[in-house]
């Protein structure tokens, strides 16, 4: 069975207590579990070892994300462990940049070793989905993927990981009714049946 790898990115800041990224990854984890696959889970707020989640990352088939977005940009905890675990995985996270210096224009971000693994990411947001698909509206129909995660994706690219469907939950400060909430949860408990369950079947 598929070994899973999940990073809560949740934390507490002034008006964030980290609570609905934890809730998530809860239910990742229950359905991981509940699926029979090896999970292991790490929680940045709780803090970490760092050649510990360089092992996770080896060891791991797919690693599942969870990550609010604050000011159009990942938690300051989750973009200093992405800096600390991935520099510390030189040589067996990436090896190189992937180019060689008789011809260094061309190859850049080949030199991943996590090639054959997988990851999947969920964002959550203040802004309602309108924000991102209604002309005239802030991020100028730009999805979270092509936009302010862009940048996230290509550094699972350089390390060789290849992208899984992700989730976005938008709204969910002033928006989150309990029927939106229930809608959430069952939407993404079937998000994951949709993502995982041709690992069950393998």
């Amino acid at each position: 069975m598929a070994k899973i790898f999940i990073i809560n990115g949740g934390q507490e800041f002034d008006e964030s207590k980290g609570l609905f990224n934890r809730l998530l990854s809860e239910w990742t984890e229950n359905f991981l579990n509940e699926n029979e696959f090896e999970v292991r889970i790490t929680h940045i707020e709780s803090g970490y070892d760092i050649p510990k989640e360089v092992e996770n990352f080896v060891w791991a088939d797919v690693i599942v994300w969870h990550t609010p977005i604050w000011w159009f940009q990942l938690p300051y905890k989750l973009k200093q462990y992405i800096d600390l675990v991935f520099q510390n995985g030189r040589g067996t996270i990436f090896k190189s940049d992937g180019r060689i210096r008789t011809n260094p224009e061309i190859n850049y971000g080949t030199g991943g070793l996590m090639q054959g693994k997988k990851y999947m990411v969920t964002s959550s947001w203040n802004a309602p989905e309108g924000a991102f698909t209604l002309d005239g509206e802030l991020m100028s129909q730009t999805s979270v993927d092509n936009g302010v995660l862009f940048g996230f994706h290509i550094t699972m690219k350089f390390i060789g990981l290849s992208k899984l469907d992700g989730f976005h939950f938008y709204d969910i400060v002033k928006g989150l009714t309990p029927e939106r909430f229930e809608a959430y949860r069952n939407g993404y408990h079937h998000h994951l049946k949709q993502v995982f369950e041709p690992l069950i079947t393998n």
